[in-house]
């Protein structure tokens, strides 16, 4: 036991600045990004009983907003997202911010986020009337819908540009996830407790018991995400200089052809009635009395460490089985689980019926805790492949796109408020049971009301559990074809910096070793695993047989260009750009013709075309360009028009900072006045540039397609000099 305590002590000491061999994030690394997570988990747990949605029991019950209102906001504050949502994904992939594409984004929407939370809970809604109410809770939730959902964002995506690695990024989710579960944990004991002595009874829905709690876990979360701040360095796998030159609205294309991406997003839209069952629990307590207060919040803490036995195996389950196979195992047990509870839910609401039905949710809380644990790590996959089919970092259009599903969730958004009606959760039978109408909540106080409300939800749930399993069985990248993946990055970005001037020792390694070892495992011989072999046995042959997947998908790419197919996509390039930008508009003309033949001699290559047919309507858009902005002819733009607006830029807030110290207010005015001058020349400039690479588009991607060939070709020069530095 001394032996052990000392080995972890030693680990401690040699990867607390230092990652292990194959891994990118030292342990500092890793405690920033779990316990800075907690603070940010405090945050997200308390404003997502804020966010509207249409079983929200702080809105639909505490405040008091019928069902039916309830969804018409929703719907209100979905459509404000779609605009927000663009707006942070060009922050994200545009803004090129030294500091990181996800980490800065932590810190900065933190502290909005807790203060627009804080103003929440403290508006007089009971001053208020209903059209009063929902206009409050609407304008609150346009303001999460930025700031809380790119807190949400940066959190959820940081860890996938801290590693390439996806069995890390596993670990770390899995780490983080224990570490940052205990903020809800802690939240769900404090709430109940709080309740009683706030308001005397044991009523969690109380706006006072929100008011005394959320404020200083708030503020205590904000603290927290300066850890993630100051203690992490992002590490994306792409050349130095790298930057986006298409416009934004083109990453549509890309992400369009992104098959994984539209899988995951499938089942989360079929699965819409999935989490009907979500407020049971809550309702048991708070209408049906059916325990105490201290009894609640242990019934919670112990719900809410469901999860964490998930969160400790699920790298090692990964490891096993692969993603795919868990996503689909999983799934197939939430359903069965979420059935289980349908009988306790229509027994008469006793303190056992409370107990059984936490030992439903404690088992289904433990198995689906394992596909939130893997969903992050999926998501980072995702975006490794949208570059590798790519060439283009575009982690933040994938929440644009993902806007179809609130469209889709704003069609099936209505189903559950009607479900909720149909069940009896409406005015009329409150007004017939004796209560009020200004809360249709009160009905679930009756026990018959309450046991066939809580069965339909039951049964709703398992439906959309269901639905939400059947794309899993069409996920199939692999963690293999991951690694292959990276491993081709790796490559490209050696090759891309080799020709930039910017390559550096340790990527000239990585990038040779990994084509020296591709070229050995090739070679090797697949192994038929069988039941009769050993562990030991098993194990050898599966990491041979990966050795030599990936060894196929470097090889695909160092020989892309002796295929035929490259072959007449490298010709079609060079008649493209031999004539220069200014008779660009004539060398597309004639590039759509030779494309259209092209087409029709390959039609058997269905891939083949798909790819041409993308030219064809890149060199179609570019002469739409070209007609409407550059009737005299095409002029190279002068880039360096950035360097000087940008130096000026930096120049006035060096000045604007002076001001601010020495208290001259007319200097600080004057040049606040010169910075919007200044920022609004950039504007200008990023647009008239914007337009430009539109018009060039073809011309861009042949020279990419040219400067990649060439790159391709110095292979032999970069294992020369990798011998020459390297081999003593």
């Amino acid at each position: 036991m001394k032996f052990d305590l000392n080995q972890s002590r030693k680990k401690l000491v040699n990867y607390w600045h230092k990652a292990p061999e194959g891994r990118y994030m030292p342990l500092k690394e890793i405690a920033a990004v779990s316990f800075g997570g907690m603070g940010v988990k405090f945050i997200i747990t308390t404003v997502a009983t804020m966010i509207l949605s249409t079983g929200n029991v702080l809105i639909g019950n505490t405040i008091g907003i019928p069902p039916m209102p309830l969804y018409v906001i929703y719907l209100l504050s979905v459509i404000s997202n779609i605009p927000l949502t663009t707006l942070r994904a060009k922050i994200v992939d545009y803004s090129h911010n030294a500091k990181g594409k996800y980490r800065p984004f932590v810190l900065y929407n933190a502290v909005p986020t807790a203060i627009l939370a804080v103003g929440f809970v403290y508006m007089p809604y009971d001053r208020l009337s209903l059209i009063g109410k929902c206009a409050a809770v609407l304008m609150f939730n346009i303001g999460f819908q930025f700031f809380y959902n790119f807190l949400y964002d940066s959190n959820e995506n940081l860890v996938n540009v801290l590693s390439p690695n996806t069995y890390e990024r596993s670990d770390v989710f899995s780490v983080k996830s224990i570490v940052d579960s205990f903020a809800p944990s802690l939240i769900n004991i404090i709430i109940p407790l709080i309740a009683k002595a706030v308001t005397g009874e044991e009523k969690i829905y109380d706006m006072r018991v929100y008011r005394a709690v959320y404020p200083p876990i708030l503020v205590i979360g904000v603290l927290m995400t300066i850890i993630i701040h100051v203690g992490t360095k992002e590490k994306i796998v792409q050349p130095k200089n790298h930057t986006i030159h298409i416009r934004f609205i083109d990453t549509f294309r890309l992400v369009a052809k992104n098959k994984y991406f539209w899988i995951i997003s499938l089942a989360s839209c079929l699965g819409f009635l999935e989490t009907a069952f979500f407020n049971v629990l809550g309702w048991m307590y708070n209408y049906q009395k059916v325990c105490t207060a201290g009894q609640y919040a242990l019934i919670t803490t112990i719900y809410g460490n469901a999860s964490l036995w998930a969160m400790i195996f699920t790298p090692a389950l990964i490891r096993r089985f692969g993603k795919k196979n868990l996503l689909v195992f999983t799934n197939i047990l939430n359903i069965v689980f979420i059935a289980f509870m349908f009988p306790v839910v229509k027994s008469s609401p006793t303190n056992i019926m409370i107990w059984m039905f936490l030992i439903c949710l404690f088992i289904n809380g433990a198995v689906t805790q394992i596909t939130v644990t893997i969903t992050p790590s999926i998501n980072g996959d995702i975006r490794d492949y949208q570059q590798y089919i790519s060439g283009e970092r575009v982690d933040g259009i994938f929440a644009v796109v993902g806007l179809i599903g609130s469209v889709w969730n704003l069609a099936t958004g209505s189903i559950l408020p009607a479900i909720y009606n149909r069940a009896g959760l409406n005015e009329e039978t409150a007004v017939s049971l004796g209560f009020s109408s200004s809360n249709v909540y009160d009905v679930l106080y009756n026990e018959k009301y309450f046991r066939s409300i809580c069965g339909v939800l039951i049964l709703a749930s398992v439906i959309g559990a269901a639905m939400n399993v059947i794309p899993y069985f069409f996920y199939d990248l692999t963690e293999t074809k991951q690694k292959g993946m990276i491993a081709v990055l790796k490559i490209r970005a050696m090759l891309e910096d080799h020709n930039d001037g910017t390559l550096e020792d340790d990527t000239l390694r990585e990038g040779v070793k990994l084509i020296e070892k591709a070229k050995e495992d090739i070679k090797k011989e697949r192994i038929i695993i069988s039941s009769r072999m050993s562990k030991k046995e098993k194990k050898t042959a599966r990491e041979n047989n990966e050795d030599i997947e990936i060894a196929g998908i470097i090889t695909h790419e160092l020989d892309f260009f002796k295929t035929g197919e490259a072959k007449m996509l490298v010709e079609r390039a060079e008649k493209l750009t031999e004539s220069g930008i200014e008779n660009l508009p004539k060398a597309i003309e004639n590039d759509l013709d030779a494309l259209n033949r092209i087409i029709i001699e390959n039609a058997g290559n269905k891939e083949f075309v798909k790819n041409l047919k993308d030219a064809a309507h890149s060199d179609k858009s570019a002469l739409k360009v070209i007609n409407r902005f550059y009737k005299d002819g095409i002029k190279e733009f002068n880039e360096s028009v950035f360097e000087n607006l940008f130096s000026q830029e930096d120049k006035a807030d060096d000045e604007l900072k002076r001001a601010y110290e020495t208290k001259d207010k007319k200097q600080a005015a004057a040049l606040r006045n010169r910075k919007q001058l200044i920022r609004a020349e950039i504007k200008k400039a990023q647009k008239q540039f914007s337009i430009y690479n539109r018009a060039v588009q073809p011309y861009n991607d042949a020279l990419k397609l040219l400067a990649r060939k060439e790159s391709m070709s110095r292979i032999d020069e970069l294992q020369m000099m990798y011998s020459e530095k390297f081999s003593a």
